[in-house]
């Protein structure tokens, strides 16, 4: 009955859900205080005070028929303003409103863009570890993802094996920094030089490659460290970015596609990326978060409690014996599994209430990824455990 296209992702069903399930069933057991789910990048930290306000000051201001009512495709011309006079403040760049286009978030948006872009065959190029979901989304449109092999030392991309990997059927490249599920932010070297091939190989190739960028995590760095905004680094660069983490609105599911002038084509682009958003089903953003982005387009989360977590959580496993690079950037801990097959390990994380996810969930075998964006007090209870799983495994 199904479609051949939707057979393997029934079979391949997601690790991180199937793992979130099943923290649901254990706290159910042994109650949840009891159980260490650290699976989902489902952010505990409470959604600024701002937006509850602007939610009620919308609903009690602005006319309902308005409120909840169809817009542009695009969105609210006024809230697309709002973003790009932002960006344009922080960035020093020369954005409009006519660049942005409001999502469903940032998934929505990688979709729409790859829509825009692939022709059956086409090729799109990452960089492992990365979210899986993009191969379900260059498939969408019958493309062909190409991941290349992390750098396990830094986990920076290698980008010698890329320049190598690009030919004629690459259309375009998808990044994510601060990266999920590393942590690592990716240096103003590698966006440079990244940059610097693409330019090369369009020449080469005799067409653009887009350069993707996928950016959830971009407002959660830590340590002052500097997340490089990629579309003064190359000029066919595409945003996709999600208030999810920002804000902590995971279920709103509210973000944006920026598309600059530079980009080329970029009126055509545009056009097409508008009209890929509403025969995509979403038809526009859902509007009355649109609204409230508007007026809290300065908030942020704490992120200050991740960071907070992140330095007791880092801390703790290394004492314990277990091996990670420090996150820089959103909420994620990529530990080496002390276990050649992760997924035993992760097994017998699992019997000690401990859930983590195998990192071959994310094309890079041999390790787990362990989300921090939980409460400071299950960290602290978790931590016992930890160190049990560590004696187990000889640490």
């Amino acid at each position: 009955m199904i479609a051949e296209k939707m057979k393997p992702l029934v079979q391949n069903n997601s690790a991180i859900r199937a793992m979130f399930e099943e923290g649901r069933r254990l706290a159910g057991i042994y109650g949840a205080e009891n159980v260490y789910d650290f699976s989902l990048g489902n952010p505990n930290v409470p959604a600024p005070k701002a937006i509850k306000t602007a939610i009620m000051d919308i609903l009690n201001e602005e006319e309902s028929t308005f409120v909840h009512g169809y817009m542009s495709n695009a969105g609210y011309e006024d809230v697309r303003a709002a973003i790009a006079d932002e960006l344009n403040e922080r960035f020093q760049t020369a954005f409009h409103p006519e660049n942005l286009i409001m999502t469903v978030g940032a998934a929505s948006g990688l979709n729409i863009v790859l829509k825009t872009l692939l022709n059956p065959g086409d090729e799109v190029i990452t960089f492992a570890p990365y979210f899986l979901e993009y191969n379900s989304y260059v498939r969408n449109y019958d493309g062909i993802l190409t991941a290349i092999a992390p750098n396990t030392d830094t986990f920076q991309p290698d980008l010698k094996a890329f320049a190598q990997a690009i030919g004629e059927k690459t259309k375009a490249v998808i990044i994510n920094s601060p990266n999920n599920p590393t942590g690592v932010v990716y240096s103003r070297e590698t966006i440079s030089h990244l940059g610097e091939i693409l330019r090369e190989k369009s020449r080469e190739v005799g067409h653009a490659i887009v350069l993707i960028s996928d950016e959830p995590y971009r407002e959660l760095a830590y340590d002052g460290v500097f997340v490089p905004f990629v579309t003064k680094y190359y000029e066919n660069t595409i945003i996709c970015y999600s208030y999810s983490k920002s804000l902590s609105l995971p279920g709103e599911r509210i973000g944006y596609v920026l598309i600059p002038d530079e980009v080329e084509d970029s009126k055509e682009v545009i056009q097409a990326a508008v009209i890929a958003n509403r025969v995509s089903g979403s038809v526009n953003a859902p509007s009355l978060i649109q609204r409230v982005i508007r007026r809290c387009v300065h908030e942020r989360a704490n992120i200050e409690a991740y960071e907070k977590n992140r330095n007791l959580l880092y801390s703790s496993l290394v004492k314990f014996g277990f091996s990670c690079i420090k996150p820089e950037g959103a909420f994620y801990l990529f530990v080496k599994s002390p276990m050649a097959d992760e997924k035993a390990f992760c097994e017998l994380c699992k019997k000690h209430h401990v859930l983590v996810v195998p990192g071959s969930s994310f094309a890079c075998a041999g390790y787990v990824r362990i989300s921090y964006c939980v409460s400071y007090e299950q960290i602290e209870r978790s931590l016992p455990a930890f160190e049990k799983i560590a004696g187990e495994c000889g640490l």
